[in-house]
């Protein structure tokens, strides 16, 4: 898989050959963030914050709701990397501070280990001074303590020369159960797919700011396909994960979905591209692309406008929406045009009523006895849910998002209840 990195310097964007010389500047990362999340995971390095000469972290933190960002640089103790964590960093990427003592403080899941190495020997500051450690010796010290190992080829270091794949065959054997992912020359989108095939993944920056080859190509290098006609079936999703329908996409379709960032296809039957909604005013905008564990299959993840995705006006083309999507849709709807009398209509037009009306189902739930009675009560309160988010023009996708943020956090609220929330307890009671 192809991890597109992002490494800032001074607040813009940067590109630097053998870790010294400014190839290129990009200008403002947030947009970049936003194109290359559509690939997974996105490496974010602080530059300033690794040399020592400044810091980028209120910037970074405004790129972690717009992709899953892997952030490194200056990150050299535990409580700055749970501060990341916390902020609803994926994972951190540790560079000398990755040691024993301090990975065993933080989730293995959580944590990538940078050696950066020239010539198969590990250098630090700045890639200035030698250390005489090998990685592999390294690697195989701290692999049960950290989810995976990025290794940069400082000798090839923005040079686009192509990668040393016997080495990383065998740097992909050392770093077992931890994956590996290499950076420094790659020089092809084949490449990328080449090392998928291996069980490693490809950092790459200066490939795709110079244009050498495209984050389309990137994506889909570890693709393949037994059709005759070569199309990568496509199973397309709204943001909630429900399946919408299935298309086909080839290279060409998949360059135009990531440019436009919208749902676009293969026709198989006009023989060209096939933009969503076009015609029918039920487009797509495209928030994520996925492979599948065979890279035989394409999911993409988006937030459908319109009628729905089926040609026959239905939201899916298994049959309408239902469950949560169904009453979002219908509230939705409502909030926009509700007729005059509706009890819908009612609480949109009297916010202390549905306020009154939340706390009320919220109370019987937390009463409800019985996996039924709960079920009903629950339905009570998400109805009433759907409304006040509706009419602050909050979805379910939404809250999706807020859900897997907080996941993303170590540090817990003890969760108490609030001054005055719970009943005042008789005399007497303990």
């Amino acid at each position: 898989m192809v991890i597109p990195s992002i490494d800032i310097m001074g607040g813009s964007t940067v590109q630097l050959v053998g870790g010294r010389e400014k190839k290129l500047d990009a200008g403002d990362p947030r947009p970049i963030a936003q194109t290359f999340g559509l690939a997974g995971e996105v490496a974010v390095i602080d530059l300033d914050a690794a040399i020592g000469t400044g810091s980028n972290a209120e910037l970074i933190r405004e790129l972690l709701p717009l992709a899953r960002c892997r952030v490194g640089g200056g990150i050299r103790d535990v409580e700055t990397a749970r501060r990341w964590l916390d902020a609803g960093a994926a994972r951190v990427i540790l560079g000398t501070a990755a040691r024993l003592d301090l990975l065993k403080q933080l989730p293995r899941e959580r944590v990538i280990a940078a050696l950066d190495a020239d010539q198969g020997e590990i250098v630090v500051k700045g890639w200035r001074e030698r250390t005489g450690e090998r990685v592999a010796d390294r690697m195989k010290e701290l692999r049960e303590h950290v989810s995976g190992f990025l290794v940069t080829f400082v000798e090839r270091e923005g040079r686009m020369v192509g990668m040393p794949m016997d080495l990383v065959k065998e740097l992909i054997d050392v770093a077992t159960p931890a994956r590996l992912t290499v950076a420094g020359g790659v020089a092809t989108a084949e490449e990328i797919g080449e090392l998928d095939r291996l069980g490693a993944d490809a950092q790459v920056g200066m490939g795709l700011y110079t244009g050498r080859f495209d984050l389309a190509g990137a994506i889909a290098a570890p693709l393949t396909s037994d059709r005759p006609d070569g199309l990568w079936p496509t199973v397309v999703c709204d943001e909630r994960g429900i399946a919408l329908g299935l298309a086909y996409s080839n290279l060409a379709s998949l360059r135009e979905a990531v440019k436009r960032r919208q749902g676009v296809y293969w026709s198989r039957s006009r023989h060209g591209l096939w933009i969503k909604g076009e015609s029918s005013g039920a487009t797509q905008e495209l928030l994520a692309i996925d492979l599948d564990c065979d890279r035989d299959c394409l999911r993409f993840t988006v937030r459908q406008k319109g009628a729905g995705f089926c040609h026959l006006n239905t939201w899916t083309c298994f049959g309408e929406a239902r469950g949560l999507t169904h009453l979002e849709r219908t509230t939705q709807a409502r909030v926009a045009s509700a007729p005059a009398g509706s009890y819908t209509r009612r609480l949109l037009d009297d916010p202390a009523l549905l306020r009154a009306k939340l706390v009320e189902e919220a109370g019987e739930l937390a009463d409800a006895a019985g996996a039924e009675h709960a079920a009903q009560e629950a339905a009570d309160v998400t109805y009433f849910a759907s409304v006040a988010m509706a009419r602050s023009g909050a979805t379910w996708g939404d809250v999706d998002r807020a859900l897997d943020q907080r996941a993303l956090k170590l540090s817990r609220r003890p969760g108490d209840a609030k001054p005055g929330a719970l009943p005042a307890r008789k005399e007497g009671t303990p």
